[in-house]
């Protein structure tokens, strides 16, 4: 038996990883390759046309979401650290959970909220007596309510990793520049924020790769990006050379911000504080500076969390018995399914990636990992581009053989399968399941490793009575990190979805997509309350951060 579950030697290993690898490169490549292969005049029209307005959207959108993720999760993150005031810990956990909602249903919810024919201009109007004509009102179908949509739902990226930044900082710097005269708002521009400036810069990089890869908010708002135009070529013109093309520039200015999150964290140098570390000593707020301490930390909360969902329970209060028949069932069904299949399948492969790296810390096996988590960086829309193409060039082929040799139709074997969609959502959130499994990884001691090969343990039984018993919580948190968010992309299953087979995203937006928003409330609000239990998961597992900051080890060297 020992035998017949051996662990794969150091080249089947290696294959594997590669193997995994490879598949997350392939979207990519194959879109270059459509597009260069596409002709220029298909490119010429494109760049006569739509090109710039697609170009110009995307970069506004880029700088205002960047700039807003920036302002409030780097605010928000220093007041919950370093000061004390009123509901201190309530924001604590709070602050993260905008981050279960999807940004296209914020966008259902407060179209109908702030909408022509919604609440709040409504009762404005009862309330002046004014006409439709006889005021203005911001317009929420548009790029700068795309930009807060986005906002209001991805500044907890930012929030998250400079929280943490600033609670592993030590206080000497901080009193320091205290000691020589600076006041506090001196010492935190000047020392405790440049300090946090990679946290702070790679929770915005983060927050701009999911920008260019949203489809649900920009597609609802009428806004024109990169990552429409993809979807409208491929869908409403049939133009696979155009999609393929916009892909590829859309996968371009991806890339370009991938490599700039690289960079910062290639430059950053982590120095533990060793047995000198020193807890901040948190100012205490009084009167107005707790006052607006707790506004500024309280309205992120209220706007992205809070009131949508009372607008969504209110929205759909009234159909929420449909969410019963077996239609809704199905839909509630298939995402599960989806989201399950991937997240093991991710996750397995991640652990075959990054088992084959501890094992044999080869280049090889390290750009195996690097290449594996470039899928992160690439919108949904263009994995789902990149994978049809060859894919379906393989089916159309296999077809014509098998008629023309055994007259059998064969049909769409792979492209019609949910097989090839589990496979985009692989290569779309393998960097998620790399970075858990890594962050767990890096809490074992090498020295552990070579102690169980003493014991007489090969890498099997290494890998599983050692390894995996002691990464079981980065091993779950990747789980469910993988599986929320196949619950809400929308992109690539709105393209790759076999036939019939919609699921609840699907669902939410074609209801959505027809104005019928009060229908939509319902799997809205089930996608979002899916994605509360990680983001909770994750807020305690930080928050234990405060019990483990008294001594911070020095880094070992690799």
């Amino acid at each position: 038996m020992a035998q017949r579950f051996r662990i794969p030697s150091p080249i089947r290993l290696g294959t594997l990883a590669w193997l995994a690898a490879a598949t997350c490169l392939l979207p990519m490549a194959a879109v270059a390759i459509a597009a260069l292969t596409g002709g220029t005049e298909t490119f010429s029209r494109l760049a006569a046309t739509v090109l710039p307005r697609y170009a110009g959207t995307t970069a506004l959108l880029i700088v205002l979401v960047g700039t807003g993720t920036a302002i409030i999760g780097t605010g928000s993150a220093w007041l919950v650290t370093a000061t004390r005031f009123p509901g201190r810990r309530i924001l604590e956990i709070a602050l993260a959970l905008p981050l279960a909602f999807p940004a296209y249903v914020l966008a259902y919810a407060y179209t109908d909220f702030l909408d022509h024919p919604g609440w709040v201009q409504t009762s404005l109007r009862d309330f002046t007596g004014w006409g439709p004509r006889d005021y203005w009102f911001p317009e929420i179908r548009s790029i700068g309510g795309a930009a807060l949509m986005l906002t209001l739902v991805l500044y907890p990226y930012v929030y998250l990793l400079t929280r943490a930044a600033f609670l592993q900082q030590s206080a000497t710097a901080y009193i320091a520049a205290r000691t020589l005269g600076a006041g506090p708002t001196a010492a935190f521009f000047r020392v405790s924020l440049p300090i946090a400036r990679p946290a702070i810069a790679g929770g915005v990089l983060l927050a701009l790769m999911e920008t260019l890869a949203d489809f649900g908010t920009v597609s609802y708002f009428g806004v024109q990006t990169f990552a429409t135009g993809i979807y409208q070529a491929w869908y409403s013109f049939f133009d696979r050379g155009g999609a393929a093309q916009l892909a590829l520039c859309l996968l371009i200015v991806a890339l370009v911000i991938a490599a700039l999150e690289r960079r910062q964290r290639r430059d950053q140098r982590q120095h533990g504080a060793g047995r000198r570390f020193e807890a901040m000593q948190a100012i205490t707020l009084k009167g107005w500076r707790a006052t607006g301490a707790v506004a500024f930390c309280a309205l992120p909360v209220v706007l992205g969390f809070a009131l949508p969902v009372g607008l969504l329970l209110s929205l759909g209060w009234d159909s929420f018995d449909n969410m019963l028949t077996d239609r809704y069932l199905r839909f509630l069904r298939n995402s599960l399914i989806l989201a399950s299949i991937a997240a093991v399948v991710t996750v397995a492969a991640a652990v075959v990636l990054g088992f084959n790296a501890r094992l044999h810390p080869t280049r090889a096996a390290k750009a195996a990992i690097r290449v594996a988590g470039l899928g992160y960086a690439v919108p949904g829309g263009v994995i789902a581009v990149g994978l049809i193409v060859p894919f379906a060039a393989f089916d159309n082929a296999l077809d014509a053989f098998m008629e023309a040799r055994f007259g059998l139709d064969t049909g769409l074997l792979i492209t019609g399968s949910i097989w090839l969609l589990i496979a985009a959502y692989g290569v779309r959130f393998m960097a998620a399941a790399l970075s858990a499994y890594d962050a767990g990884l890096s809490t074992i001691n090498p020295n552990v490793d070579a102690v169980a090969r003493t014991l007489g343990r090969n890498p099997r039984r290494m890998l599983s009575g050692v390894h995996l018993p002691i990464l079981r919580p980065s091993i779950l948190t990747g789980l469910l990190i993988v599986f929320v968010d196949v619950m809400k992309e929308l992109p690539a299953t709105l393209i790759m979805r076999p036939f019939n087979f919609d699921t609840l995203a699907v669902q939410a937006h074609r209801l959505a997509a027809d104005e019928r928003l009060g229908e939509a409330a319902g799997p809205s609000l089930l996608i979002a309350g899916v994605g509360l239990l990680p983001v909770v998961l994750l807020c305690l597992s930080l928050g234990r951060d405060r019990t483990a900051r008294r001594f911070v080890p020095e880094p070992l060297e690799a």
